[in-house]
C-alpha cells in the first residue's frame, strides 16, 4: 500500500510542477529576428525580446533598421509586430529564416508620394504609425507567408503576389490580395 501512495505522490508532484517548468522555459525565451532590407542592403540579427520583457536597445535598433530609407525618419515600430513577424516564421518551421523588407516605416511625406504615383497605398496607412511591414521570407513562397499569418489571426494580412511580398500589420484583423 504504501509503493501505492509514493507512486501517487510522485506522479501528482510531477503533475503539479510542470506549469512551474513551462513557465520557466517561457521567461527565458529568446526572440530572434534576422532581417535584410532590400534597399538599403543593411543586415541584422537581433534578439529583440526575452521571456515577456521587449529590450529596449534591440527596438532602438529596430528602429533605425526600419526607417523610412528615402526620408532617413524614424518612429517606434509596435514590439507587436516583432512578435508576428517571429510566430509566422516560427508557424512555417523556418525559425532561421531572413525576413527582407521591401517597406517598414513611411513617413507621411513618403506615403503621399507614394499615393501619388500607385493606386494600392492607403491614405491613413499603418506604415506611417509604425504598425505594418512589407516582407518576403528566404527560401519561402509568400503565399505561405499569407497562410501562416492569416492562421494566427492577428492584424492585417494583405498578399501581393506580382510583387511578391505580403504586408502584415497590428491594426484590426482583415484580408486583401488574392
Amino acid at each position: 500500500m504504501s509503493m501505492n501512495r509514493r507512486y501517487f505522490l510522485g506522479v501528482g508532484l510531477a503533475v503539479a510542477s510542470t506549469p512551474v517548468w513551462a513557465r520557466r522555459a517561457a521567461a527565458t525565451e529568446v526572440r530572434t529576428l534576422s532581417m535584410h532590407h532590400l534597399h538599403t542592403d543593411e543586415r541584422m540579427t537581433v534578439a529583440y525580446r526575452v521571456g515577456d520583457n521587449y529590450q529596449r536597445s534591440a527596438l532602438k535598433r529596430l528602429n533605425f533598421f526600419l526607417r523610412d530609407f528615402r526620408t532617413g525618419d524614424e518612429t517606434a515600430i509596435d514590439p507587436q509586430l516583432f512578435d508576428l513577424l517571429h510566430d509566422v516564421k516560427c508557424r512555417l518551421g523556418h525559425e532561421d529564416g531572413t525576413f527582407e523588407i521591401i517597406s517598414g516605416y513611411r513617413s507621411p511625406h513618403t506615403n503621399a508620394m507614394l499615393r501619388r504615383t500607385s493606386s494600392g497605398v492607403a491614405r491613413r496607412s499603418l506604415h506611417m504609425v509604425g504598425q505594418a511591414i512589407d516582407v518576403r521570407l528566404t527560401e519561402m513562397p509568400t503565399r505561405n507567408i499569407r497562410d501562416a499569418a492569416l492562421m494566427l489571426g492577428r492584424g492585417g494580412v494583405g498578399y501581393y503576389p506580382r510583387s511578391d511580398f505580403v504586408h502584415l500589420d497590428t491594426g484590426r484583423v482583415r484580408r486583401w490580395g488574392a
